[in-house]
């Protein structure tokens, strides 16, 4: 028989003027980021910011290229040089800003599945929650306590050894 599961995860949502000074220091390093995105074909301006434990803002933005494989998402972009230029050092939360090119506002866009898996890979490298910001539609700010929430069936190093890929955290409903 089969059977339905539910995964539900949460969402902190504020105003952007409710948010603390470090979380707004982040979202605006984001936007402007994304200002600074190369995307001459979907014209989608993504800015991420990384905040570091000790403060440390790291920038990434979208790079595209007409072999739409060799382009890099702005999460991956600022994740991987935070990796790189930061090593050994925690990371505290991450802002994701996005936008149609001649947009007057930003949309409440969420990591695609690869910045997500490599987001969680930092995560659990740290063996710390990183917080999540996703700048909303005016001025919201959706914030997730850790970047699992967004990737519920995670694919890590106990998956590779053999093991479920089930977060024990998960918070899940299964109905017949």
């Amino acid at each position: 028989m089969a059977r339905k599961l539910e995964l539900i995860t949460e969402f902190e949502v504020l105003e952007a003027h409710e948010a603390d000074k470090d979380m707004q220091a982040l979202l605006t390093a984001a936007r402007e980021a994304g200002a600074k995105a190369y995307a001459p074909y979907s014209h989608f301006l993504v800015g991420a910011a990384v905040m570091l434990t000790d403060g440390t803002i790291i920038i990434g933005s979208n790079q595209e290229n007409a072999a739409y494989p060799s382009g890099i998402c702005a999460e991956r972009s600022a994740i991987f040089y935070t990796g790189s230029a930061h090593p050994g050092k925690e990371i505290k939360m991450i802002a994701v800003a996005a936008k149609p090119e001649h947009a007057p506002d930003y949309l409440t866009a969420s990591p695609c599945g690869a910045c997500r898996q490599a987001m969680l890979e930092y995560e659990d490298k740290q063996h710390k929650d990183i917080k999540l910001l996703l700048q909303g539609r005016g001025g919201q700010v959706f914030i997730s306590a850790s970047v699992a929430n967004l990737l519920p069936f995670k694919f890590d190093a106990a998956a590779l050894e053999g093991a479920g890929v089930m977060p024990e955290t998960a918070e899940v409903k299964i109905t017949a």
